[in-house]
Parts: C-alpha cells; sequence; structure tokens
C-alpha cells in the first residue's frame, strides 16, 4: 500500500480510503467487521463515513471496528445532510453542526474526528457561520481539520478566502465526485485543489456499479433487481444518459482485453490523477471488496491513463478561450 501526504497536514494516508456507507446497510455488523479487518490487512489506515450513513449506524459499526486501534486509524465524518424529522435536524447552522458533531463522537467511541466535512452544500446559511462553528470545534479538539463535499469550485474558493480574511481555519481536504463517466471534476475543482494544496479524497470511482461490467445497457440494468442505479432515483438520474452505458461497455471490454479486472481499472484510474490523495471504495461483502484493493499495486503510466480516458469524454474547459485552457499550469 502505497501512502500519501493529505494536503498541508502532514498526515500519511493510504492511497486508498474505505467509504462505510454500506455499514449497518448492505452490510451487517459481522460483514462490516470483516471488511474492516481485511481493509487493515491490505494497509488502509483511512476510513471514511458520515453521520446520515444508515441512519447512525454506520458510526457505531465503525466505532467498534477502531475500538483497540484508534490510534492508527484516520477517520471522517460529515454533517448537513437531515438526522431526524424535526425542522431543525439537519441544515449547517451553528446549532446543528454542534449537535451533530457530539452524536457522531458518541456513536463512534471517540474524542475527536480527524477530518470533519460538510456534507453539501446548503445556502440557508452564510459560508462565515459555517466556518466560525468548525473553528470553534477545532480550538475545543473535537475536530483536528475540516473539509467539504459536493461544492462547486467556486464555492470552496469563496470559503478560502474567507479563512483567509476572517484568520479561521480553512478546508484541507475535498470530496468530489469522480469516476471515467464522471469527470466534471477536472475542470475546476482538482486544478483548485493543487494550486491551493487540498488534500483530495474522490467517491463513486465505479459509477454506482457501471463501470463493473454489470451493466451495459440500459436494458440489462431494467434487469438488475439489485441495481442502485434503478433502486435510487439520485442515481438513476445522476447516471441516466445512454452516452454512460457506451462508455462504460468501452471501458469493461478495454479492461478484458488488458486481463485486468474492470473494478481494479477503474479505481486505479482515479488513483492516477496528480491532485487525487486517495479515492473512496466501498463494497457490500467481503468478494466485492478485493477488486478494489488490488487497485493499490496496479501502476499506470501517464500514456495508459491518457489511452483509458480516450475510452471517455473530455468534460470541455472552464472557459472558452482555448489560450487560457492551461492558465493554471503557468504557476
Amino acid at each position: 500500500m502505497e501512502y500519501r501526504t493529505l494536503g498541508r497536514t502532514g498526515i500519511k494516508v493510504s492511497s486508498l480510503c474505505f467509504g462505510t456507507m454500506t455499514f449497518g446497510r448492505e452490510a451487517d455488523e459481522e460483514i462490516s467487521k470483516a471488511m474492516f479487518r481485511r481493509c487493515r490487512e491490505a494497509g488502509i489506515n483511512f476510513f471514511d463515513t458520515a453521520n446520515v450513513y444508515a441512519n447512525g449506524r454506520s458510526e457505531e459499526i465503525l466505532g467498534k471496528c477502531i475500538a483497540n486501534c484508534r490510534d492508527q486509524i484516520i477517520i471522517s465524518s460529515k454533517v448537513g445532510n437531515a438526522t431526524g424529522k424535526d425542522i431543525n435536524e439537519g441544515g449547517l447552522s451553528r446549532r446543528h453542526i454542534m449537535s451533530a458533531v457530539e452524536e457522531s463522537l458518541k456513536r463512534l467511541g471517540t474524542d475527536h474526528l480527524d477530518f470533519y466535512f460538510i456534507h453539501k452544500f446548503n445556502p440557508d446559511t452564510y459560508i462565515e457561520e459555517i466556518l466560525y462553528a468548525f473553528d470553534d470545534l477545532k480550538h475545543q479538539g473535537k475536530i483536528l481539520y475540516t473539509g467539504v463535499s459536493n461544492w462547486a469550485a467556486w464555492q470552496i474558493a469563496v470559503a478560502l478566502g474567507v479563512s483567509e480574511r476572517k484568520e479561521l481555519t480553512r478546508f484541507e481536504c475535498i470530496q468530489p465526485m469522480y469516476n471515467l463517466v464522471k469527470r466534471q471534476a477536472e475542470i475546476e475543482i482538482l486544478p483548485l485543489a493543487e494550486s491551493e494544496k487540498l488534500g483530495v479524497i474522490t467517491y463513486s470511482p465505479l459509477g454506482a456499479g457501471l463501470l463493473t461490467g454489470k451493466y451495459k445497457s440500459n436494458k440489462k440494468l431494467k434487469e438488475g433487481k439489485e441495481s442502485r442505479i434503478l433502486k435510487d432515483k439520485r442515481y438513476t438520474l445522476r447516471y441516466g444518459e445512454p452516452v454512460y452505458y457506451e462508455i462504460a461497455e468501452h471501458f469493461v471490454n478495454y479492461a478484458k482485453a488488458h486481463d485486468v479486472h474492470p473494478v481494479t481499472l477503474a479505481v486505479a484510474w482515479v488513483m492516477s490523477h496528480p491532485a487525487v490523495t486517495a479515492p473512496i471504495v466501498g463494497a457490500r461483502n467481503l468478494k466485492q471488496l478485493e477488486p478494489s484493493l488490488l487497485a493499490s499495486d496496479l501502476r499506470m503510466t501517464p500514456e495508459w491513463r491518457e489511452e483509458i480516458s480516450a475510452l471517455s469524454i473530455t468534460p470541455p474547459p472552464a472557459t472558452d478561450r482555448s489560450e487560457g485552457a492551461d492558465f493554471g499550469k503557468k504557476f
């Protein structure tokens, strides 16, 4: 397992981060603990969760897993999504953040979180308010570093500017979606991360299973009773374009021609982007986990990455002026 320095923090994290969204949901406690042990055997020291995963059960199970090895584990959790039916049991108000972090710490059985992420952008709360709350939590020792998931580059940049101006703790890690069929992060988010020395842990490297080889067309998808894309409307909308299935089919055929499991290759491709610290991988069981773990041993050259990227659609540049496309590379 390769270990990489996460942004400016000095923390060494494994080049794969394990996401525990399935803990307490598709994976019961026994299977979850078995996957945690397998990840540790493989050298993974970075585990990501959220207070809303399995209604908090994911944090509880992860807390049991780390009970005897907390000092060797880097943990990240998230705040922002609704955790109850009350109108204020969600969002990014100071009130909810302060309450949510205490609940997460209790479920995880720890006195601090290594990284605390905002789960998604919330227009109801001023960025300053969020940053002041996070700054207080850091000074209290309840969180060590802050991060943000699912924000646009301009939103992250605004927050970094506010942190600098107000002398508040700044985001040190971001968590965007990134895979071969969803490459929008390449245009502004990943260049911003490189410029500002932000750690990057990307999620959904397999495109909700699209790049595993299970679904070669919309028709086969509809036949898959266990399909996350079919069962969850968010994924149906996210991966509904026919072109995504064409890309996935070309990619799977390419992987087979090179005698590499498509899961291994998909994760390795994400890992090979210079801005990415660690892709977040997940699984429902040990068998499903193994191909992702193999990605840590797959060394991808720039030429190989470029060849795989050509199977997909490169998103358009952030500016229509072609002479400005390499602007960030001049720094």
